[in-house]
């Protein structure tokens, strides 16, 4: 079977909502990053069989299959396809299983994978309430109601459920939130990011660009256990707050996926091999224990042990997620998310995960290490974990 290569990776910083990509057209944003890929990896754009780009929030700006729109926006041919998918916040990271799976089966070459969500001008939730608002239904069949016995599907739910169940108390939390941000900080003081994030103008209102968006823009570096234990619970006698769940953020994120016959033909250097793919479903109620289950099975599939692994990126959506994560599987927390995660960097629904792999590929090789383990919860009670190995 080919093997199937991540060629190039990069991403925008992080935007808060309202910040300073607030500015980007989502279509343009990802355009943006197309066009960079192309130029980083030295390709010529009609040489790409498929464009994949996850968007949980398809309505309004990002309707109308956002990936066909990015390519056309991004002047390449009109004979480059593109498709939108949306697997929840797992949307991106199924967009680089799906190109993987592509080249694999030999089908294709050269695959774009990426994910965009600009949660500053299509709201997360949009395209629930505004249907809803409009007389048009909801989500939640009857049939579905009456497996689930609840009027909604909540992850702000499941992460009290999460943290509960695993016996997470809310100073645990707010010391993980804590350490996001103090290692986001260190990795961007340090230059961690600087292979990785796409410099992109600041667009104004008036329709001209201020100084460039370098860094993400929701690292704090003030916190302190008090501060974090002053925010109020999102729920009446809940342990999740603003400050220890991942922000709302805009950004982009994209890689070129390649066979080693493309490798060979574009004088491609890989930096990564996509060693393993696992998807898999659980409790849609509980929704965000499945990454759990999904890393087993993924490990044992591959034939690894989780001390085999040499970075683990789990994605902060709450940070009861990795605190549950690294508590079952007795995980090292030296290994997990070293640069921070998206209590610090952001989460922008669409596009978080091929963020974390384009994080994760370059700080395999910054470290000069093997192997790297990503995860990530998703609404409906999914998880899609990754296994890279650098090459």
């Amino acid at each position: 079977m080919p093997e199937a290569y991540i060629a190039a990776a990069l991403r925008s910083a992080g935007g808060r909502r309202g910040g300073r990509l607030a500015g980007w057209h989502p279509v343009d944003l990802a355009a943006q990053l197309l066009a960079a890929l192309a130029a980083r990896a030295g390709i010529d754009p009609a040489s790409v069989d498929d464009v994949i780009l996850g968007c949980v929030s398809q309505v309004g700006e990002q309707a109308g299959n956002i990936a066909r729109n990015a390519v056309l926006a991004a002047g390449w041919p009109e004979s480059v396809p593109g498709t939108t998918i949306d697997r929840q916040c797992g949307s991106s990271q199924q967009a680089l299983h799906f190109a993987a799976q592509a080249v694999m089966s030999g089908t294709m070459d050269l695959v774009v994978a990426g994910g965009v969500e600009s949660m500053s001008r299509v709201p997360m939730g949009l395209p629930i309430t505004l249907p809803a608002a409009q007389g048009h239904g909801h989500y939640l069949s009857p049939r579905l109601q009456a497996r689930y016995a609840v009027a909604e599907f909540s992850q702000f739910t499941g992460a009290e459920m999460l943290a509960q169940r695993h016996g997470l108390v809310r100073g645990q939390l707010d010391a993980y939130a804590l350490r996001s941000h103090q290692r986001a900080a260190a990795a961007t003081a340090a230059g961690a990011f600087a292979d990785e994030i796409l410099p992109l103008p600041v667009r104004l209102a008036d329709g001209g660009s201020a100084a460039l968006h370098t860094q993400d823009e929701g690292i704090r570096t003030g916190g302190t256990p008090e501060s974090l234990a002053a925010l109020q619970p999102l729920r009446t006698g809940g342990t999740v707050t603003a400050g220890n769940a991942s922000q709302v953020c805009d950004g982009a994120a994209v890689l070129l996926v390649a066979s080693g016959r493309a490798l060979a033909t574009h004088a491609l250097t890989p930096l990564a091999r996509v060693r393993h793919l696992e998807v898999l479903g659980q409790d849609p109620v509980l929704m965000l224990e499945a990454p759990l289950p999904a890393t087993q099975r993924a490990l044992q599939r591959a034939g690894l042990r989780l001390d085999d692994i040499d970075l683990y990126e789990v994605n902060e959506a709450f940070a009861c997620v990795p605190l549950a994560w690294q508590h079952a599987l007795d995980a090292d927390p030296q290994r997990l998310n070293v640069h921070g995660g998206a209590i610090a960097l952001g989460h922008p629904l669409g596009a978080s995960g091929a963020r974390l792999a384009t994080t994760l590929v370059h700080a395999l090789r910054q470290r000069g290490a093997r192997l790297g383990l990503m995860a990530m919860c998703e609404g409906g009670g999914m998880a899609n974990v990754t296994i890279l190995e650098r090459a």
